[in-house]
């Protein structure tokens, strides 16, 4: 279908937030390709806020995973009611597969991997891609960018900068604290996950050595996740504990802001790295930087267990970031 017919748009990206954020750079270069078109982003609701907040949609669903009949028969009806004319699968899953099936026996135009899709990403070393190339390459099977950059390391970053103009004049999480640059740290990350934690008593070491370079530390995380940051001020009792009362939006000013970012592979971490932070981000074997590592001004460090990576090792990573002198937060 040529593109000036392309009215109707759905993209769909359900999770994780990680992905979510390194999905962006995506989004906005369909937006960029449609610039009149309708666009809904078929998401879940922990995103829900991001997305409306960021320039690229004009609608947000959030039922994107069903649960039970009742659901998937209430979400085929509303796909079909609204007539999409291309659908661009971000999530590329075998749950996206299955909407793309409840949508037949006429689907629309599908970029991405489900059987039968017209606008197939069939290059068989995908899975081999960073999401950054991977989804680039996507969209140039689909022919909406014709010179993506796909080679490792050359696709661009998400571009948060409309989160910071959205937050521009309101009062930063960190507002009473003295003007000192601030490190953030992200010592959590997926419960189920513990292999992707470095230790809180690690995080608690290089804190006392940041903080004896100038830098206040700043621990983010959900509520459930204030233990790690009760750990850290431990060591260093001048830490503030944000844990539980930033939104991703907040997070991404946070890293804006911030001198520098150090935690473990996690959503937050990637956000603030988008968002233009410093970031040393620390990988175990439980995943492959090579294919979801954060991008921009980042130093990855990989140990087969997180537990043996020095704390000695992550401070100078953190000290080559560093630049000699930096503005307040």
């Amino acid at each position: 279908m040529p593109r000036r017919e392309v009215q109707k748009i759905l993209v769909i990206k359900l999770s994780a937030l990680g992905d979510f954020v390194l999905a962006l750079a995506a989004m906005k270069k369909i937006r960029q390709a449609h610039p009149k078109a309708h666009i809904t982003l078929l998401t879940t609701p922990p995103f829900e806020a991001l997305a409306k907040a960021s320039p690229y949609f004009n609608a947000i669903w959030t039922d994107g995973r069903p649960e039970g009949f009742a659901q998937w028969i209430a979400l085929r009806k509303r796909l079909r009611a609204a007539h999409f004319n291309r659908v661009y699968d971000l999530q590329t899953s075998g749950h996206s597969n299955r909407i793309f099936q409840v949508m037949r026996p006429n689907p629309p135009a599908w970029s991405g991997v489900a059987f039968g899709a017209s606008l197939p990403h069939s290059n068989p070393l995908r899975n081999g891609m960073h999401t950054l190339e991977r989804q680039a390459d996507q969209l140039m099977y689909a022919g909406i960018w014709p010179d993506a950059p796909t080679e490792p390391g050359t696709a661009p970053p998400p571009d948060l900068s409309w989160v910071l103009a959205g937050a521009a004049g309101t009062r930063p999480p960190t507002a009473g604290v003295k003007p000192k640059p601030y490190a953030m740290f992200v010592p959590g990350g997926s419960a189920h996950r513990p292999e992707k934690r470095w230790p809180v008593e690690k995080y608690g070491e290089l804190a006392r050595i940041l903080y004896a370079r100038g830098l206040d530390v700043v621990v983010i995380g959900g509520p459930q996740e204030s233990a790690l940051a009760q750990g850290i001020q431990r060591q260093v009792p001048g830490a503030r504990d944000l844990t539980g009362r930033t939104d991703f939006a907040s997070i991404a000013v946070l890293g804006a802001k911030a001198a520098l970012a150090v935690g473990n592979d996690t959503g937050p971490l990637h956000l603030a790295a988008a968002a233009g932070a410093p970031t040393v981000v620390l990988f175990s074997s439980a995943s492959d930087p090579t294919l979801s590592a954060p991008r921009g001004k980042v130093a990855v460090l990989q140990a087969p267990k997180l537990a043996e990576l020095p704390v000695a090792k992550v401070a100078q990573a953190a000290a080559s970031l560093l630049p000699s002198a930096r503005g307040a937060a």
